[in-house]
């Protein structure tokens, strides 16, 4: 959504009739003699030693607020009883792991003979939730200021449904669970009250954010970023962080003890989009030029089309870099609305554009797992999540890197990652585990590097342009403007064309056309609670307002397409999964796009199999 300027330079500015771009400055994109300073912060972190356990455990929920989540969000507030029992009351199960056919009713009743809790029932736990809006990070999307949830700041929300907010603990943005009364003043002690408030948080936290979610920084500056901004503004062409948010630190010193597992749970359909702070990579954001109209950024030098990470691979708004060859005809004028789509700005940014505007990946590997890290000022600081946030109170025990967990819902097949039964059948509810236990759920980290799911859906980012073969081999998970094809590698189900019958291939419906080039195809779709009429006046998020289409959305069971939306969608969630297989073992990976959600006492409902997936990674870190 934004316009970039360049080597052509500060010339190029004054032909948009603005102010000048910026020939000079932090993190200087364009402009004569200046690299694209793409490099990152933070090393690649560690598995870390042996990890102690804890009985105490701090969850934060990350969610996607912006317009397309509404439907998702209520099927993830489906699954807050299943998170909350699964925790507070944890299941008995025997010696091999397999749950008892009787549960207790609570979690001071005693297993069944011959089995055991999963772990101790939690007794001590806070819960808070953030969404992925954090504005605009300088460029004039998403700026807060008529729609207030398009910029969180990535605080604690207690939004509630339909207005108002959610009781939280002494008004500190976070539930306390506190069934011992052993806080001071006592914490929530009722389990349903709990459930119900956070169930209210999750659908609360709305369907009106910003475009751009932040799926990664949003929990990255709430948690870990030692220096967060009070103020971002550009001065002189770059964007400059400014002050400190002394709110965010404030809720993070009362949310996040030392001791704890912390447990991070991002729900989102699309890739993440953490735009880098500071500098010209705030451009990334820009929608409008200066002079009026629509902005766009500079096309990409040549070598940008046949391999992105090539050195020479750079923006016409920047110099050609030493050894490269001069600019030639590809950077005439700046790139056309078909090229440039506002709302496609984070879709495939160097080979595009000649620039990654976003946060390397290493940046949340390095937050998630070491000592110390860097702040935005280029300081090596202690990392907040391995430090004593609070020494006034009584907890000095510092927690192992070990203790820390992220799962991300988010767009993949949940056939790729789901357990198989033993003729090879994605089965969430009786698949088998690598000890050959019926236990249905999706593979963990280990089982998904075993069984080879890796190259299914995530290959080899670095190289997705260079090498083809590089690519995920699930076509579903390539990111396309155009049609793809091929099969699902894991079912055998073809991908079909534009306008084919109703849910031709069972987990996207078929691919569609996109003349103006401003979406990308799905990775898989699924029913709506109830059919949604996008004709009627002031929907606030519907994608069958178009005649004619052919997106399989918005297609009925004859086949026919309307303006009335079947179903909903989701896209590849390539950064989050890259993530999640560097953080190995504390790493889970489930899919926004569920198996069924009309038959809610399966275990194949909704987001009920990503919740036992993260409770089983969390209980060997869980005391017994």
């Amino acid at each position: 959504m934004s316009r970039l300027l360049g080597p052509v330079i500060c010339s190029y500015v004054a032909l948009l009739a603005a102010a000048s771009i910026g020939c000079g400055g932090r993190d200087q994109l364009f402009g004569p003699g200046n690299p694209a300073a793409l490099g990152g912060a933070g090393g690649s972190g560690g598995e870390g030693g042996a990890a102690p356990k804890a009985s105490n455990v701090d969850l934060l929920l990350v969610i996607d607020n912006s317009r397309s989540m509404s439907d998702k969000q209520e099927i993830l507030s489906l699954a807050v009883p299943e998170l909350i029992q699964s925790l507070t009351n944890p299941r008995c199960v025997d010696a091999s792991g397999i749950p008892a056919a009787t549960q207790p009713t609570g979690p001071t009743e005693a297993c069944p003979s011959g089995t055991t809790r999963q772990f101790h029932p939690v007794r001590d736990m806070h819960i808070g939730v953030i969404t992925t809006s954090i504005g605009g990070h300088g460029g004039d999307a998403c700026p807060g200021t008529t729609e207030p949830m398009e910029n969180d700041r990535a605080r604690l929300i207690s939004r509630a449904p339909g207005g108002g907010n959610v009781a939280t603990y002494q008004d500190l943005g976070f539930l306390a669970w506190d069934p011992a009364q052993q806080l001071d003043p006592p914490g929530q002690a009722d389990v349903q009250k709990l459930t119900a408030d956070l169930t209210a948080l999750v659908v609360g936290s709305g369907q009106v954010g910003c475009g751009y979610e932040a799926q990664l920084e949003s929990w990255y500056r709430f948690l870990i970023e030692p220096n967060p901004y009070q103020t971002i503004a550009v001065q002189g062409g770059a964007a400059v962080p400014q002050g400190t948010d002394n709110v965010l630190l404030e809720q993070r010193r009362d949310f996040l003890r030392p001791n704890s597992v912390l447990g991070i749970l991002v729900l989102s359909d699309e890739n993440d989009c953490s735009i880098r702070d500071g500098g010209q990579y705030y451009y990334a954001a820009q929608v409008g030029s200066p002079g009026g109209g629509v902005f766009h950024l500079p096309r990409p030098q040549s070598a940008c089309a046949t391999d992105p990470s090539d050195p020479c691979c750079r923006s016409c708004g920047q110099d050609v870099g030493q050894g490269c060859p001069a600019k030639g005809a590809e950077c005439e004028g700046a790139l056309s609305t078909l090229e440039d789509q506002a709302n496609l700005r984070c879709w495939d940014q160097k080979r595009r554009f000649g620039i990654d505007f976003l946060y390397p990946i290493d940046r949340y590997v390095s937050g998630l797992q070491d000592p110390e890290i860097t702040d935005r000022d280029g300081n090596v600081v202690r990392n907040p999540l391995f430090s004593d946030l609070n020494p006034n109170d009584t907890i000095s025990e510092i927690r192992d890197a070990g203790l820390v967990f992220l799962t991300s819902i988010q767009g993949v097949p949940w056939q790729d990652i789901a357990r198989q039964d033993p003729s090879g059948k994605p089965d969430l509810k009786t698949g088998r585990d690598s000890a050959g236990r019926d236990v249905g759920a999706f593979q963990s980290a280990a089982e998904l590097e075993e069984n080879g799911v890796w190259p299914i859906i995530l290959g080899d980012p670095s190289h997705y342009y260079a090498s083809a073969a590089d690519r995920p081999t699930d076509p579903l998970m390539i990111e396309s403007v155009t049609a793809r094809q091929g099969s699902n590698p894991v079912t055998g189900d073809a991908l079909a064309p534009p306008g084919a019958a109703t849910m031709a291939n069972p987990i996207n419906g078929h691919e569609y056309s996109i003349p103006a080039s401003d979406d990308l195809q799905y990775v898989c779709i699924f029913p709506l609670a109830a059919p949604r009429d996008c004709s009627l006046p002031n929907q606030t998020t519907c994608d069958c307002t178009k005649m004619p289409n052919d997106n399989p959305l918005c297609q009925n069971d004859q086949g026919a397409f309307g303006t009335t939306q079947y179903r909903a969608k989701a896209y590849p969630g390539l950064r989050q999964l890259e993530l999640i297989r560097a953080l190995g073992s504390q790493g889970v990976v489930g899919s926004i796009c569920p198996a069924q959600t009309a038959q809610p006492t399966t275990l194949d409902f909704g987001y009920v199999p990503t919740v036992r997936t993260l409770v089983e990674s969390l209980q060997g870190r869980l005391f017994k």
